[in-house]
């Protein structure tokens, strides 16, 4: 962009799905779309196990 003036465009990536299992198309994204973040699986972890668990929840677990 080299006029300062111009304003910036964007668009979403495509989505698969409707309503509430709406999701973007896994296929379709890009180094370009979303962030880098190498340390989520770690902090993940880490807020897991700060985290009180109710007696029988298993976690993650489906």
């Amino acid at each position: 962009m080299t006029d300062p003036r111009n304003r910036g465009t964007s668009s979403p990536p495509p989505t698969l799905g409707e309503g509430c299992v709406r999701r973007y198309d896994p296929d379709e994204l890009t180094d370009e779309n979303g962030t880098d973040f190498p340390g989520a699986a770690e902090l993940w972890e880490r807020v897991r196990k700060e985290q009180p668990q109710p007696p029988g929840d298993e976690g993650d677990a489906p």
